[in-house]
């Protein structure tokens, strides 16, 4: 079970560093009710436990508003309070103090631009953050800490953003239109300023815009195959042709060549003599 909350905690880290642009060492804001629960459940090593479920280093941050609220709390909420105090201060520009919540909504804003991971044990506080787009929520469960995984707005919101980066502004179908009609004039295109005059201030559709082709420029030509390299390639073998010529060894072989008798005729007369 703790290896599958692991694989979903990945995922939903994956989901805000990509769609929002989060990076490590990540930034979690922590509140009074979290700095509590973690005490009462004996978790020490605050950072530690943080950075394990999202995997990459954490750095905690709170406000001095939290503090204060903390303080006011009494001495059942005086360990909590010392805790708090060693955590890093977010910039809180509260002259007088405010109520947790209040600071926590003016720090994240609407946008949450220094990308803050919110840890808090607060019910209402997490329905309320779970509508602004790019606030990841932690809070405890006993000994355990759990992320959320991202709402429904959350996730509305980043495919409406990704739909509209991906369509034209009329910024930029103003600046094309003007780009193919300053081409056509230079191309000395006749039907260009017809075109001009009959559209007048009408929005003319992209599908009905044609390009023209310049044919001034360098005609390049296809590579066609080419031959193999002349020098891996073996030399072909020349036939030798026989020589009609006269060959003087062989003949003065022949003349030289002396026949040879035998010598049985000759044995046989000296014997009869």
């Amino acid at each position: 079970m703790k290896v599958k909350r692991m694989k979903h905690h990945r995922k939903y880290v994956r989901f805000y560093t990509t769609c929002f642009g989060f990076r490590e060492p990540y930034k979690v804001f922590c509140d009074g009710t979290f700095i509590h629960h973690l005490v009462t459940n004996q978790i020490t090593d605050f950072s530690q436990a943080i950075s394990n479920i999202l995997g990459k280093p954490a750095k905690l941050f709170t406000t001095r508003c939290v503090i204060a609220e903390l303080h006011s709390l009494g001495e059942s909420f005086s360990k909590s309070f010392e805790e708090a105090r060693n955590l890093s201060l977010a910039r809180c520009d509260h002259e007088k103090r405010k109520g947790a919540a209040a600071c926590i909504a003016d720090v994240i804003g609407e946008k949450n631009s220094e990308h803050f991971f919110l840890a808090t044990q607060d019910n209402e506080l997490r329905i309320r953050f779970r509508e602004v787009p790019g606030v990841p929520l932690i809070f405890g469960l006993r000994k355990s800490l759990i992320l959320e995984p991202p709402s429904t707005s959350q996730r509305e919101f980043v495919k409406s953003s990704e739909e509209q980066r991906l369509r034209m502004t009329e910024m930029e179908k103003t600046l094309l239109k003007r780009g193919i009609s300053k081409i056509a004039t230079e191309d000395g295109d006749p039907t260009s300023d017809a075109h001009e005059e009959a559209s007048g201030n009408e929005v003319v559709p992209d599908a009905f815009i044609s390009v023209p082709r310049k044919t001034d420029g360098p005609q390049f030509k296809r590579n066609k195959p080419k031959g193999p390299n002349p020098l891996s390639c073996k030399k072909k073998k020349v036939a030798e042709k026989p020589s009609t010529a006269p060959n003087k060894d062989g003949d003065s072989a022949k003349r030289n060549r002396k026949r040879k008798r035998s010598r049985r005729g000759t044995k046989s007369e000296g014997a009869d003599a």
